[in-house]
């Protein structure tokens, strides 16, 4: 597709150290699917929680679609995620130990122009693990301009 669209919660990585990752669909109205084709969505203070035996994504911001008329959707409503039983239950399983927590992380079109969600099994980062992130990132930044100068 021509249309790459690819966004992405940076705070998350920086927030949680990723355990495993899912890929998984979202159950969206036409107006929903229309506005993320043109970019206007926003992950960063979504979350998810189980709901009967669902995963559910709530607070994901989804702007109004330009076109649309009275029958527009709500911009932050709850949002069923689309997984396999075992998937699902995996997931339950792993959220009920202590520390773990589901994170949206990144919302993409599939080859196939679906919207996906990818989500992570999450565990929080303490404040030095986060020192260490911004360290490794600082070192590597440096290495790629001292690569840039002698090229």
């Amino acid at each position: 597709m021509a249309n790459k669209i690819d966004i992405v919660n940076k705070k998350a990585k920086f927030e949680y150290e990723f355990i495993t990752e899912f890929e998984a669909g979202l159950q969206l109205t036409g107006t929903e699917v229309k506005s993320i084709r043109a970019g206007n969505a926003n992950l960063s203070d979504a979350y998810c929680y189980i709901k009967d035996g669902e995963i559910v994504v709530k607070s994901m911001f989804i702007g109004e679609y330009e076109y649309g008329n009275q029958n527009n959707h709500e911009t932050r409503r709850d949002r069923k995620l689309l997984l396999r039983k075992l998937e699902v239950q995996k997931i339950i399983k792993r959220v009920e130990q202590k520390g773990v927590t589901i994170v949206p992380y990144r919302l993409f079109l599939s080859e196939r122009g679906f919207v996906k969600l990818d989500i992570a099994l999450a565990r929080g980062k303490k404040s030095y693990d986060k020192r260490n992130s911004i360290k490794e990132r600082e070192q590597k930044r440096e290495l790629d301009r001292l690569n840039k100068i002698k090229l």
